[in-house]
Formats: C-alpha cells, structure tokens, sequence
C-alpha cells in the first residue's frame, strides 16, 4: 500500500486567512492554523506613516502582503502541526471573499507597495464590502438597461456595488493616475494564484458571478464599455485578459520562491482560484440540485445548482459551470448577518448583561442567545429589517439600512438579539422563496460557517421561518476543505488525488448527524411575522419611501 497523501486549502476570509491541511482519501482533517491580517479591514484611515489618510463612508481596503503572511505563516504550521512530509502534500488550492480586487503593474506588484502609491487609497486592494462604488454600479445598470444588454437578466435585473466593474470605474472616475498606471485589475484570488505559480490566470468562478463574464458570450462588448465611459473601451484587454480557467483545472505548479515561503516542494500542483462561498457547496455533500448552501458568517452566501437556466429577480446571478461542471450554479447573499449581531453585542448591549455573561462564563453571544431562546415566537413584540450592511438580496440596494420597529421602554437586549436573528432569517426565506417560484427548486438548506456552529437558536429560527430542515456540514472549516478538495483534484489521480470534483466530494465530504426541523406551531407565527416583514420590505426597499437614503445622504454630508 502507498504512502497517504494530502492536500492543503487556504481560505481567505475578511479579517483572516486559514490552512487547512486534510488527508485526500478520507477529507479528514488534520492540522488547521489561522493567521489574522495584521491590518484587518481598513475602513478607517490607510495603515502608513505621517498624516493620516483618511477613508470616507462605505470604504473597505485591505494590504496584499497579509495574504501573503498567510502562506508564509499558516502553511508552515500546518506542516509543523500535522508531520507530514511536504513531499506527501499533492495539491494546494485557494478561496477568497469576492469580489476582492486590487490593482498591479504587469508582473503582478500591487501599487499600493510602491511608495508614490502607497498614500493613494485607490492604489489598495478594494474588499468584498468596499460599499462606496453605488454610483458606479448605478451608472453600469442604466447603460445596460438603456443599451438592451441581455446579460443584465442572468444578474437579477441588477449588479451590486461590490462587483469587479464597479469598482473598477470608481477607480477611473476617482483616481484616474490609478487606472492608468495599473497593467493589471484582478481578483484577489487570482493575484495570490500568480504569487505562487508565477502565471496569471483568472477563474471562471469570479470572472463569471462577479465580472459579466459567460463561458458561451466571454465579457460585455467593447461597445457596451465604451458607452459606459469612452476611457473603457478596452478594459477588458487593456487591463484583464479574455483567457479565462475552468475552477478544477491546474493553475501550475509551486514556484522555488512560493516553496520557500510555504515550505512545501516546488512543482506542488496548485488548482485554478475559487470563492469561498462557491468552494463550499461540494464541501458540504451538495453535488445536485434542489438543495441550498448557505455559507452563514459575517454575511450570508446562498448557493443552489439547477439544470436549466432560469431567470431569478434580484439574485447575485447564475454561472453557467460556476459552481460545478455541468450545472447552473446560482448565487444570492445577504451582506450582513453575523456582522448585525456583532454591531449589537459590541454597541448596544448594557452593562449587566456583560456582567451576567462573565458570571455565567459564556461569552456575550451565549448569554442573549440563551436569554433570547426562553422567548416563544413574536413574544418580544418586535420586527427587524436586516440591511445594517445595506442589501444584497432580493433588492440589490447597499443605500438601504437597518430598522427595528416595535421598541418600547420595555424592551430588553436578548428581545432585540432575537429579532435581528429573526430578520436575517426571514431575509433568506426571501431569497428562498425567489427561487423557488422561478423554477430554482429549494427543497433543504445544508449550512457551513462560524454561526452553525455556534448557534442553536439561530438554526431553529431559520428552519421555522423557511419551513425547510437544515443540515450542517461535518466540517468547521467547510471553505478550507473545499479548495483542499480542488487542490487534490488539480494534482490528478495518478498523483493521488481525483479527476472529477464529484469523487472528491463522495470521499471527502460529509454532514454531521444533527439536524433542524421545522416547529409547526413556531412556524405559523413565523408566517404572519414574515408578512408583515415583506410589507416592511417593500415599503422601504421598493421605493415608496426612501428614508433610509435621505438620511444616508445626509450623514455623509455632514461628515
């Protein structure tokens, strides 16, 4: 019998990057380190020296080099951790928040290392969450409309200020010495890529649900950019590339430079990018259609696969072969949802509560949710909207906030933790419910991510508010094993690995054996406050009053 082989997923999150190093027959875990971004997210002022640079509302920058510490630090651990031999480590592969993008000379250095660029807020790798492009994606979706452009339909009717275009103008508009001097504007995933195979390739995943682009149409036309602002015209050439690499494929092998800093060997396969989200659904045991991933952390992705295209209002899009070969994959999301219930326990929560908390030893999230959980369905009296981070579906909107309605002097803590679970939930039965009634079946939701795990109370809400049992991934790191996953399939069988990401998840994958049923009686409540959730959404999502933009509008010109 050979030797074991193994393969390593480094998953990029928002405030750290994680390795995972599993063996390849079984997907059993066997070391995991973390390394937390030594800048974090940067919404406030850029991390350099002198005068400050400050950073205006609904900005989100990150520094290239943390994920680069991230190989240099949590790959070697692993390998400490575990014992393995590197020479046993077959495939790496890699996930990351989308769209997460940066601009880069022709050999890949970002600007923002380059000290005439360094103080230049444009020159730095915009986040997922970077929210201030509004204006740039609003000028994207009125040309498209005006023009007739038929891709707008396989987004939603609607792309989001968090895509790669959008981004992309506001850099043009706003610091046109950026755009010109970038060779290169690419995803975050695909830059990491070049940085340990030396070969830029771009992957179907983000070029697909995030860059207008179609493996049957390529991009938009050169016409459609050049309506959209003539300094675009050939953006696509100028400063991307039409090659475009199935997820699964091999991206290359490990460079001397990128073994020295990973400590693996040279020549290591390494798989084509993906995002975090997408990585996960083979992750979670999901290789058909009718069941949904939701990838629930900070924000929430919601993944399904379908036969057939079909046209869904308001989701983030479907990808034809962007998920898994041979299917629809389609995507929405919500931006904020761990995010909400980490703004209240951090902002809003009184004293006692942390003092209960510590007297009980749990941390602050425990306490409210145990508190939360004595309450029956509507007790508290009070109904949420979930848009803290703005919208990212149905209604595609980032200029919408959060409300709480119902409040009265009565109210107490763990009654608003458990309404803004329950807003976050019926927010997914919204998205559920879209697809569902265009043809995108939803007959069970598999989760992943930090709040499964750390959550009961949460789980039991979102199967009574969607009527739908919830399953859990078996692992904790779900998006991790995914790319270890694509990692070992990048390598090949004859290498150890597989040759279709379906025998990887057949082996690999698996769900743990408790599950979430919905509670009949929860659920008629469930019902009638869902209702009246939807009159809320449509009243301050839809247009009917637009409150929440006016007051947006004033506090940034107040500011």
């Amino acid at each position: 019998m050979g030797r074991r082989k193994y393969a390593i997923g480094v998953d990029f999150g928002t405030e750290s990057g994680r390795a995972l190093l599993v063996e390849v027959a079984t997907g059993k875990p066997l070391a995991g380190a973390v390394y937390q971004y030594s800048h974090g997210v940067i919404d406030e002022a850029l991390p350099v020296d002198g005068k400050p640079v400050r950073l205006g509302p609904d900005w989100a920058l990150q520094d290239p080099q943390d994920y680069l510490r991230v190989f240099k630090r949590a790959i070697p651990a692993v390998l400490k951790q575990s014992g393995v031999d590197p020479a046993d480590i077959i495939g790496l592969g890699v996930d990351f928040t989308a769209c997460t993008m940066l601009p880069t000379l022709a050999d890949g250095t970002p600007l923002c290392d380059l000290p005439e660029y360094r103080r230049h807020p444009h020159a730095w790798v915009k986040l997922w969450k970077h929210h201030a492009a509004q204006p740039e994606a609003d000028k994207i979706n009125a040309t498209a409309r005006q023009l007739g452009e038929d891709w707008l339909e396989r987004y939603g009717g609607k792309i989001s200020s968090e895509w790669f275009f959008a981004k992309t103008l506001q850099i043009l508009d706003e610091a046109p010495q950026i755009y010109h001097a970038a060779d290169r504007l690419l995803e975050a995933t695909d830059w990491v890529v070049w940085q340990l195979t030396g070969e830029e390739k771009r992957n179907a995943c983000t070029a697909g649900y995030k860059a207008l682009w179609s493996k049957r149409e390529g991009y938009p036309a050169d016409a459609y950019f050049a309506a959209l602002d003539p300094r675009l015209e050939h953006v696509v050439d100028e400063k991307m590339s039409r090659a475009v690499y199935a997820i699964g494929e091999r991206a290359g092998g490990l460079t001397a430079q990128a073994a020295r800093l990973t400590g693996l060997r040279p020549g290591t396969a390494v798989a084509i990018a993906n995002v975090d989200a997408h990585v996960s659904v083979p992750a979670a045991t999901v290789t058909e259609p009718g069941r949904m991933v939701a990838v629930m952390g900070t924000s929430t992705c919601h993944m399904v696969l379908g036969a057939q295209e079909k046209l869904v209002p308001g989701i983030c899009g479907y990808v034809e072969d962007g998920i898994l070969p041979g299917l629809i994959g389609y995507e929405a999301g919500q931006s904020g949802v761990g995010d909400i219930f980490a703004w209240f326990v951090e902002h809003a929560v009184p004293p006692e509560y942390h003092q209960a908390a510590r007297a009980a030893k749990r941390d602050l999230h425990q306490h409210l949710e145990a508190e939360a959980a004595r309450l029956e369905p509507g007790e508290s009296g009070l109904l949420a909207l979930d848009w803290w981070n703005g919208n990212r579906s149905v209604l595609v909107d980032v200029d919408l906030s959060g409300l709480l309605l119902g409040a009265t002097l009565a109210t107490r803590a763990p009654e608003i933790y458990r309404a803004l679970i329950e807003a976050t939930a019926y927010g997914t039965r919204a998205i559920v419910e879209a697809l569902d009634t265009n043809g995108v079946p939803v007959n069970e939701i598999v989760t992943c991510g930090g709040l499964p795990e750390k959550n009961a109370l949460l789980m039991q809400i979102y199967a009574d508010v969607t009527g739908r049992e919830l399953k859990i991934a078996a692992s904790n790191q779900t998006p991790a094993l995914g790319s270890a996953m694509f990692g070992a399939l990048a390598a090949g069988s004859a290498a150890g690995g597989y040759d279709t990401i379906y025998a990887a998840a057949q082996k690999m994958a698996r769900l743990k054996p408790k599950t979430y049923r919905p509670n009949p009686a929860a659920q008629q409540v469930y019902n009638e406050l869902y209702a009246d959730y939807l009159t809320l959404h449509d009243y301050f999502g839809r247009g009917a009053n637009d409150v929440m933009k006016r007051l947006k509008r004033r506090r940034a010109a107040a500011r």
